[in-house]
This record gives structure tokens, sequence and C-alpha cells, in this order.
């Protein structure tokens, strides 16, 4: 039998590959990883050109922390790729396009995309300016490495592969398009009423068309806030 190719793969260069153990084993991406999506992990120590496994240093200028260098990641792309890389290698950064829905649905789209994370100071610019094709940033705020970002990423672009949600179930949730792109309504399930808390009677209509109605008013309402 001819194996099913992935319909995407990703491949994600990090100094802690172990931090994405627990991301493997969790729905959606455990129920994609192995069909529609091919996850790879490349420890930039592993094909590091410098001794004792270094892969970062102090920045020129001086300042504090340390900075993932770029002879580093040229090699680790190298490595994993010659000279046939993703046309997508993706360097996670402050600097970068926020992360939203309609580059999730791009991404998605692309059969291979390589993702680049760092530590502590990021990365040397020349990384981003010229070995990457594209920044991305997942907020506007700092964190102390790339790994969480890279995991909203690989979460975020592998619940949108065919298979890793229950059918139709991605279809009426925030930004999609059958909401026009905005926020999802509010959900409510049993008890009925708790604490004097109650579940709006339309709810409880058993009436379709007023229930979608009502979703998608409260959609319009929750995306103008």
């Amino acid at each position: 039998m001819t194996a099913t190719l992935p319909r995407v793969r990703l491949d994600v260069f990090t100094q802690i590959p172990h931090a994405f153990g627990w991301l493997t084993e969790q729905k959606p991406l455990a129920t994609v990883l192995g069909g529609e999506l091919e996850l790879r992990l490349f420890n930039y120590r592993g094909t590091t050109p410098l001794r004792a496994g270094q892969v970062d240093d102090s920045p020129y200028g001086g300042g504090s922390g340390m900075v993932l260098r770029v002879d580093v990641v040229a090699a680790a792309l190298e490595a994993a790729y010659g000279d046939e890389r993703p046309a997508r290698v993706i360097a996670l950064t402050p600097q970068g396009r926020q992360l939203d829905q309609a580059l999730v649905e791009e991404l998605a789209a692309e059969p291979a995309i390589a993702v680049l994370s760092s530590r502590f100071e990021g990365f040397d610019a020349r990384i981003v300016d010229h070995l990457c094709s594209d920044a991305v940033s997942i907020g506007p705020y700092v964190l102390s490495g790339g790994e969480l970002p890279a995991m909203v990423l690989v979460d975020a672009v592998a619940r949108r592969l065919p298979g890793a949600l229950a059918e139709g179930s991605g279809e009426s949730e925030s930004f999609s398009a059958d909401l026009d792109g905005g926020i999802e309504y509010p959900h409510y399930t049993r008890p009925p009423v708790f604490r004097g808390w109650e579940v709006p009677d339309v709810l409880l209509s058993g009436n379709h068309a007023a229930v979608d109605a009502w979703r998608r008013e409260q959609s319009r309402f929750r995306s103008a806030v």
C-alpha cells in the first residue's frame, strides 16, 4: 500500500525540542500527526559549527542577554534542506506580522513551512533579514523564548487540516467565514438555571431559525466590542 503524503510539513528549529512532547500528544495535533501533518523538530545544537554545542553569543555593542548566531541558523537550515528550503521560512519575533486567522489559513495551505524559534534576546538580525521569508509575532509582549509561539503557530495550523476537528465544528467558530470573520457567539449548557443565572430562552425554544439569528446577532455584538 502506498503511504499517504502529508498535506503540510512543519519543521520547527529550536534549542528545546523536548518542550514539544506534550503538544504532540494532544488533540487536534495528535489527530492529524502522521497523516495530514508531518512535524519535524530540529535542535540547533545538533548542527552548530561551534564547539561544545554553542548556539548563541553576547551582542555587539554590549547589553545583557544572549543572541542566537546567524552562522548557527544557517548551518541548521543547510543541514535540513541543502539548497531546497521551503518557500516559507518564518522567524518568530515581536517585530513580525501579527498571527491572526487570515495568516493561519494562509500557512495551512502551504506544503512545507520552516519555523525558527530563539531564546532570551532573540535572533541576530541577519537571520530575519537574509535567511527568512517571513517574521511572525503572536502578540505585543515578551517571552523567554520562541517555543511557546512555535506551539501556538503549530496548533493553529494543525486544527485547520482535514480531520483535525469533528466535522463542521470548525466552520462556526471565531474568525470563521460562517461568522463573517467575527467572534464566536456565547455557548450555554445544562443546567438551564444556576444560582439564578438563566440560559437565554431562545436557546431552549427549539426554533433553529431563531437560534441561528440570535447567534449571529451575538457574534456581531461581540465583534464590535
